[in-house]
């Protein structure tokens, strides 16, 4: 399998499920401007869709949007429990905080990266995104992941989005519950390997 990533950027989920899952896989690096690949294709060719994550199968088909990805990787080894079994109440919670973080937690952190946004786009989105951050530390609770005590693909992709905050000056600390969940994330071993394999980590 190859995992086609930008540095940083969501498909960092799956870099980092594929380590928690123990599945062979080659990293592949796209050139956020050119979209030229480091294994020499086109990305665009790759996914039409110009985005990743992109994840190309042994079998030459490739599966995009995280969710999809996500749970494609946690299927490959049920006995990591990245995912609980089809058809469970348990796999549709899954699905139900993999559909919010997608649509409510990633989509408003988005606007936030750009440099041109004008500053009253930059506020509204900010108090959506503090409503949405609100809901998740009342949701979160005591508990150690979003489901519960096991980690999932659900905090695969939960970890990496609340980690862009330092990034666009969003401080956490007004979610104390969540900002101790993103340490808990990114001090687990493969977190760790997957920041390095994308240098953003010595």
């Amino acid at each position: 399998m190859k995992l086609y990533y930008l540095t940083g950027a969501c498909s960092m989920a799956s870099n980092i499920a594929l380590r928690e899952a123990g599945l062979k896989f080659e990293l592949v690096k796209v050139d956020r401007h050119t979209k030229k690949a480091a294994d020499g294709l086109d990305f665009n060719e790759v996914n039409p869709k110009g985005y990743v994550p992109a994840l190309t199968l042994d079998s030459g088909e490739t599966l995009t949007e995280n969710i999809c990805v996500l749970q494609y990787i946690a299927d490959r080894n049920p006995g990591a429990k990245l995912a609980p079994p089809n058809g469970t109440m348990e796999r549709y919670r899954l699905i139900e905080w993999l559909g919010f973080i997608s649509s409510e937690i990633h989509k408003n952190f988005s606007p936030l990266f750009r440099q041109d946004a004008p500053e009253d786009t930059r506020q509204f989105v900010l108090g959506n995104l503090s409503k949405r951050l609100d809901y998740l530390q009342q949701a979160l609770g005591s508990r150690t992941f979003l489901t519960g005590e096991q980690f999932t693909i659900a905090d695969c992709y939960l970890g990496v989005v609340l980690g862009w905050s330092a990034h666009v000056k969003l401080d956490l600390g007004k979610w104390p519950e969540l900002k101790r969940y993103v340490d808990r994330i990114q001090a687990r071993p493969h977190v760790v390997e997957a920041l390095r394999g994308e240098g953003l980590l010595k």
